[in-house]
């Protein structure tokens, strides 16, 4: 039996489907009861998962605090800790002593960071520098993992996904999808970064290796596509998707960046003209793991998704 946390957001729906359709016994948990999920109310310090991991083999933990663009709680740091950071220690601890054999933590790249320069990817074995909060509790939910397994015989493994997209993508992609179905011109022509992404379809697919490989356990994995894309190059394919033209306006770079220093957007437009890329060879070799979804397949998928 595996047990899926968060299990009616983005990823953890998509993982519960992926465990099914690989024949897996699956119980979804969640915060309020729904369905034939089983609910453990907020995650925190004090959660009771006692009654939801009876019987469960493998937890992964997928519910957390996301990353917003506009945060509201005064002590932001403090909210995404007492969450992502303090509720995955209490699970782990839970699971452990629950008999789990193992628990799959769903981080983020944030851990490493929020750019690269060209030629030099992110790695598994980069010396983690994340640079909110958001970023410093998943960093946090690592090594809370990890001191469990160190006292416990429960395993561990820790999956870093970019962003991740899909049917039902939200925030900046879903108004970049809007932006591009409306034919709208976008002032990116000049953009030469290269991102990498996650279909929803491949982190499915790579969480649910990493339930029962044995090579997984004690090992921390970044995951992408495998097909790194420029903002442009996003775009393109994005209107191709919906049968709409590519409208790229020429703007220079430096000139969006002023643009968007004035006007307060300054992060948003970093990730449209900045790069980060990942290195997945170290996942592909140790787990024998190929992306079963192309970029082209997976931004397909989410566009029709995101205009129905």
């Amino acid at each position: 039996m595996i047990a899926v946390t968060g299990a009616n957001g983005f990823v953890g729906a998509a993982v519960v489907a992926a465990l099914a359709h690989h024949g897996h016994a699956v119980r979804p948990l969640v915060r309020h009861a729904t369905g034939t999920a089983v609910p453990v109310g907020s995650i925190g310090p004090e959660t009771d998962w006692s009654h939801a991991l009876q019987g469960v083999t493998c937890v992964i933990h997928c519910a957390a605090r996301v990353h917003v663009m506009k945060e509201t709680q005064a002590d932001a740091l403090a909210a995404f800790r007492r969450v992502n950071a303090e509720g995955t220690r209490r699970l782990a601890e839970q699971a452990a002593q629950a008999g789990v054999r193992r628990m799959v933590l769903v981080s983020s790249i944030k851990v490493n960071g929020e750019a690269t320069l060209s030629g030099a990817p992110y790695r598994a074995s980069d010396l983690p520098a994340p640079q909110d909060a958001y970023g410093q509790s998943k960093w946090e939910a690592e090594q809370a993992l990890w001191a469990v397994c160190r006292t416990t015989s429960m395993q561990g493994v820790v999956v870093r996904p970019p962003l991740v997209y899909g049917p039902g993508v939200r925030a900046n992609l879903a108004r970049l999808v809007r932006l591009v179905a409306r034919g709208l011109p976008l002032p990116l022509g000049c953009v030469r970064n290269q991102r990498s992404m996650v279909a929803l379809d491949n982190l499915s697919d790579l969480l649910v290796r990493c339930t029962d490989h044995p090579a997984a356990s004690g090992h921390t994995f970044l995951v992408s596509d495998g097909e790194d894309l420029s903002t442009p190059d996003l775009i393109r394919q994005m209107a191709w998707a919906l049968g709409q033209p590519a409208r790229l306006l020429p703007v220079p770079v430096p000139l969006l960046r002023l643009a968007a220093w004035l006007t307060g957007q300054r992060a948003e437009v970093a990730r449209l003209v900045g790069s980060l890329q990942i290195d997945l060879g170290p996942t592909r070799e140790t787990l024998g793991w190929i992306p079963p979804v192309s970029v082209k397949e997976g931004l397909q998928k989410m566009v029709k998704g995101s205009v129905q």
